[in-house]
């Protein structure tokens, strides 16, 4: 049986299972249910026989998921006794994330940097249970897990949940996994895939070379010596239909130019060969198609033309939907307060010491004492030789205090103060300021003013939640001068940053421009060196998991704009003639 005629789920499958490392992962979406056990007991009959299969608890703390000192063990040892972290354990294997629309922000950067080449060497299958019209996975997650299904239905359906628990699939996996390293580089495949990923509106490298890597798998399961346009286009469906962003466009074809002449896609650096480099210097020498290949230009026609027919129904009106109601990152998903150190105190808990908790002595101490008879009586039954210490504990008598502190949540406005509307802008932001900090008291909210113009950023008003201090700080504000757009950004990720990990609340940047840089970083003139800045301060931003709004405050919509807002998944509001009150309402719409 070929793998073309098996159901996408059934091939993302068996793509993973040949090259679990080098594809990151899959990303399961649907409820739990007989399809889905179905097609995870298959993944894992598919693996080698070594491979690990762990499940993590969204609740692991960094001791069990990185590693670090058991200190239950320790204490009865009377020496530090370190454990393996679950990332170590599922080394060469899988690491199964149940829910995983619901991980924080927190555990998806460690999971993110876990699948980078060269790290952990483990894939993540991510099980996203959410429902179509909530928040997906974090992006930084999602972009590593090169491998996006549905679990099957109808006949389908029947055939994963029949009397065989996990039967095997109709391909020879193992050969796949020996011949895969010998697939050598096609570089006018991989340029088809780069341009088929622009038309869909896909701006990172990352999913074209995981494409590729995709390829690769599928023609070493179909026993071919190199890939194929059918390998290719079956790699693109599974990969990058599911990201589309953009309905694709056929590239035109030149009217006189030859073949070799033609563009087939933007030039673009390809990560490091994952393959010999013997292999990829000999196909590089010969850029020329060969005889009964399609041209570079008709290969990527052809894989645009499968890629759009394979696009999901519906996604791109819940991506457009996403873009103008916020997308992940810009709500309180995922923003949760850090524990507190501090405030009104609650009854202490059980619980593992971690960094930054404080442990509640007298509880322990409770927990432990009623206990020391009979543990002194087992010890010396098994006979692990005298006691370290006269008092003997064990992981589960730790208490750790608790506090209840209410979240401080600060409204940051990035304002636009150069050109000719700087003082429209400012009155705009002056006027949304007064209307937050009136109620601040209710919601015990802060506001901060961060102003750009000329060669740099300025924050003009320090968090506060005093009305009188910021109608005094904003009485005359300056304006003119250039467009410093990622000086601005910059300043915000800093203030930001500060705000969120340094003193444990939430930041919501409100961004007022009309995204028309013209200053780059270095301070140096030019519009294209000034937006490249932007939009990488803007993807440093989004990074950083900071919720914004952008308030395009140009007269039309502008492109640049929207781009920005993308860069860094910001909600995007055109406002050409924004007064105060609609400023206010947008802003607090986010909150």
């Amino acid at each position: 049986m070929a793998l073309s005629t098996l159901d996408p789920a059934l091939q993302a499958i068996c793509l993973l299972a040949v090259d679990p490392q080098g594809l990151g992962g899959l990303c399961l979406r649907g409820g739990p249910g007989p399809a889905r056990d179905g097609l995870l007991a298959r993944l894992r009959q598919a693996l080698p026989p070594d491979a690990p299969w762990r499940r993590l608890p969204l609740q692991i703390d960094d001791d069990r998921l990185l590693g670090g000192l058991d200190l239950g063990l320790s204490l009865a040892a009377g020496r530090p006794v370190r454990q393996a972290g679950l990332l170590s354990e599922a080394a060469g294997g899988v690491l199964l994330l149940p829910m995983a629309e619901r991980v924080g922000p927190s555990l998806a950067a460690k999971l993110a940097a876990a699948l980078e080449p060269g790290a952990s060497h483990l894939c993540v299958v991510a099980l996203d249970e959410g429902q179509p019209d909530e928040a997906p996975l974090p992006a930084s997650l999602l972009e590593r897990l090169a491998l996006i299904a549905n679990p099957p239905a109808g006949d389908l359906l029947a055939s994963l949940t029949g009397s065989s628990p996990a039967p095997g699939l109709p391909l020879d996996l193992a050969e796949a996994r020996r011949r895969l390293p010998t697939i050598p580089y096609d570089d006018a495949t991989v340029q088809a895939l780069c341009g088929t990923a622009a038309a869909l509106g896909l701006t990172s490298m990352r999913p074209p070379w995981q494409a590729w890597r995709a390829a690769c798998a599928a023609a070493a399961i179909a026993g071919h010596d190199a890939v194929t346009q059918g390998d290719a286009e079956l790699a693109a469906r599974l990969v990058l239909a599911p990201r589309a962003r953009a309905l694709p466009q056929a590239p035109a074809e030149p009217a006189a130019e030859p073949a070799a002449e033609s563009a087939p896609a933007p030039e673009a650096s390809a990560p490091a060969e994952p393959y010999p480099p013997e292999a990829a210097t000999t196909e590089a020498a010969s850029p020329e198609p060969s005889d009964g290949e399609p041209p570079a230009q008709d290969l990527q026609s052809q894989m645009i033309a499968a890629t759009q027919a394979a696009i999901p129904p519906g996604l791109l009106d819940s991506l457009a939907g996403a873009l103008s109601t916020g997308g992940a990152g810009s709500g309180r998903r995922g923003a949760a307060a850090h524990p507190a150190r501090s405030g009104r105190p609650l009854a202490s808990r059980r619980g593992p010491l971690r960094t930054g908790s404080r442990l509640d002595l007298l509880a322990t101490l409770r927990a432990a004492i009623p206990w020391q008879r009979l543990r002194g009586d087992e010890r010396d039954q098994q006979g692990p030789g005298p006691a370290p210490t006269r008092l003997l504990l064990r992981r589960d008598d730790f208490h750790i205090k608790r506090y209840r502190r209410p979240e401080a949540s600060t409204t940051v406005f990035v304002v636009d103060a150069s050109g000719s509307q700087a003082l429209n802008r400012l009155a705009e932001a002056k006027g949304a300021v007064e209307l937050l900090l009136a109620d601040c008291y209710v919601r015990r909210d802060r506001v901060a003013l961060i102003a750009f113009r000329g060669s740099g950023a300025e924050t003009l008003l320090a968090p506060t939640r005093s009305l009188v201090r910021a109608r005094r700080s904003l009485s005359g504000l300056p304006g003119g001068g250039g467009t410093p757009l990622a000086a601005g950004i910059e300043a915000a990720w800093l203030l930001g940053r500060s705000l969120q990990s340094a003193q444990g609340g939430r930041a919501q940047l409100v961004f007022l421009t009309d995204a028309r840089a013209n200053i780059a970083r270095d301070g140096s003139p030019g519009r294209p060196q000034a937006m490249q800045d932007a939009l990488a301060a803007a993807q440093r931003l989004r990074a950083a998991g900071l919720a914004s709004v952008l308030i395009d405050t140009s007269p039309r919509p502008q492109p640049a704009a929207m781009a920005l807002a993308q860069a860094m998944a910001a909600r995007y509001v055109p406002l050409p003639q924004g007064q105060a009150a609609e400023v206010y309402a947008a802003v607090s719409a986010a909150v």
